[in-house]
């Protein structure tokens, strides 16, 4: 937790430190917000760290933790909103958004900080990664799920699955987007999270553009992406699909039927796009529900998955 630690003040380091004691296992959020109490949230309850108050200059120590002392050299991170740390962890934004034309320019006055803590969960797809793939290829797979279900962590275990080969008998080359730093979570370049040995990662870079910039410079057998959603992702997903490539991707929702009402993604699925979708719900704040379902929305194999 020391690449958390370090990017608070010492009267709040000392108060989450000793607050979290033995349940950093379980810790998800630290959140900050300017004149009011440090906010935990863990699996199943958060606390609030009452005898602490998050002043305006410790804003400017985050911020300048985060930055290094240069905000400006963090000027694109900070317009989308969320800065990758080392250790895979994101700490998201908010303040005073000044736009032009209609459009973000900068977010000033940040006064809200969300530092989500990652969790790396490895083989948490292991027991359903046979059902994937058949003797010698993979299948294009939409995971669904609403946020805080595992999408992400779900898929970055099925990069490094079928990237080292494990739990199946072959393994193929992968090539991740991504645009939110989350799933491989890289510094300067660098994966912060295993996603195997035979993946190459485009972080930071625009879904869209990204996509086939992979397949142009890396030529991946496997394409892994996260939260897709517009139209311009659903094209560029259809040409990678029409180049050859398995598209593995995860989407915001709640169930099949939601997303039929959205026309950039009801037109994947009324064309069997995927031969894979798997759907997250969260139970409780110890487990979730798993189910797999082929193109024509029948169920394969259903399952309860404890959070680790």
């Amino acid at each position: 937790m020391n690449e958390i630690l370090r990017l608070l003040p010492e009267h709040i380091k000392q108060a989450v430190r000793t607050q979290v004691m033995n349940k950093w296992d379980q810790l998800e959020e630290i959140r900050l917000r300017l004149n009011r109490p440090v906010e935990l949230n863990y699996h199943h309850k958060m606390e609030w760290i009452s005898d602490s108050q998050f002043t305006a200059k410790d804003s400017v120590y985050v911020l300048n933790q985060l930055s290094d002392h240069s905000l400006y050299r963090m000027e694109d991170e900070l317009r989308e909103g969320y800065i990758t740390v080392s250790g895979g962890h994101r700490v998201g934004l908010a303040g005073e958004v000044i736009t032009v034309n209609g459009k973000l320019k900068q977010l000033q006055h940040i006064t809200f900080f969300n530092i989500r803590i990652a969790k790396e969960i490895k083989n948490v797809a292991t027991p359903f990664i046979n059902y994937l793939h058949d003797s010698h290829t993979y299948y294009n797979t939409l995971i669904i799920g609403a946020p805080q279900t595992g999408k992400t962590t779900f898929i970055r275990d099925i990069a490094r699955l079928i990237s080292d080969g494990e739990a199946t008998v072959f393994s193929k080359k992968v090539g991740i987007i991504d645009e939110r730093s989350e799933i491989a979570a890289s510094m300067d370049g660098v994966p912060q999270h295993n996603v195997g040995g035979r993946t190459d990662v485009m972080d930071a870079c625009p879904k869209v553009a990204g996509m086939m910039m992979m397949i142009r410079s890396m030529s991946p057998e496997v394409l892994i992406v996260d939260e897709i959603g517009k139209e311009e992702d659903v094209i560029a997903l259809m040409e990678a699909v029409f180049a050859g490539v398995t598209v593995i991707c995860t989407i915001h929702g709640n169930t099949m039927e939601e997303l039929m009402k959205r026309p950039s993604v009801s037109i994947l699925l009324k064309n069997q796009v995927f031969k894979r979708i798997i759907m997250l719900q969260k139970k409780n704040a110890t487990y979730f529900n798993l189910e797999i379902r082929d193109e024509c929305g029948r169920n394969i194999t259903s399952s309860m998955v404890k959070k680790q």
